[in-house]
């Protein structure tokens, strides 16, 4: 896949035309799937900020950039559901907006419902992560973002690209997310990370990694 890991969504002029140079046609010529599973295994108030995050009523764009169209796909329902009939919906689809939450809840849904199985043939298909569905991506989170846990513990997730993510970078109402908290954040996890913050996207594309940014970031080698 074509890979769009942002923090804050699509939030600025370079991400959107990061987004349709990936996409290869005008939003407004493209569809989406949007996935809202990762705001389950979040604290309670879930199911309003699930339901604003689909309505595109946050401050962190996504559904509401103008779509062709826009479907729901819920990873949860998925393992009740015949393949066929969502399997070629994905395989079909331009884009999956991928929302944010709780970034190993994510992971054991990708993994379960068979969505993850998927990715590795849609090479057409531009993924957009938001934050948790950015991180998700790594092959690990960083055990500061644990939340739900996993059966098998640890803070592994798919692997599909070489490094973390630490997002919404100084965001004043992430008071936790500070610069001198990615600081330690890379100094635990076991891989190169990328601290960014909402105004910043990784574009992952053939191969070759470039960042769009009207923000800030950090790069932490290993």
């Amino acid at each position: 896949m074509k890979l769009l890991l942002t923090s804050g969504g699509v939030s600025n002029p370079s991400i959107r035309n990061a987004l349709v140079d990936m996409l290869g046609k005008p939003i407004a010529e493209s569809t989406a799937l949007c996935i809202p599973t990762a705001m389950y295994g979040m604290l309670p108030r879930t199911a309003v900020m699930t339901w604003r995050q689909i309505a595109g009523q946050t401050p962190t764009p996504m559904v509401e950039l103008g779509w062709k169209s826009v479907g729901m796909l819920e990873l949860t329902a998925l393992p009740s559901i015949d393949k066929e009939n969502w399997i070629p919906l994905v395989r079909e689809t331009d884009a999956l907006l991928v929302c944010g939450g709780d970034a190993l809840y994510l992971h054991h849904w990708m993994r379960e419902s068979g969505l993850a199985d998927l990715f590795p043939s849609l090479s057409k298909t531009v993924y957009v992560g938001l934050s948790a569905g950015s991180m998700v991506m790594a092959p690990h989170i960083g055990e500061a973002f644990v939340g739900w846990k996993p059966s098998a513990g640890g803070d592994s997730a798919l692997g599909m690209v070489g490094f973390s993510i630490f997002p919404h970078l100084d965001n004043p109402m992430c008071p936790e997310n500070s610069m001198a908290d990615a600081e330690q954040w890379a100094a635990r996890v076991p891989v190169p990370g990328y601290a960014i913050d909402d105004e910043t996207a990784i574009k992952v594309e053939d191969g070759a990694l470039e960042i769009v940014s009207e923000g800030h970031w950090k790069f932490f080698e290993r």
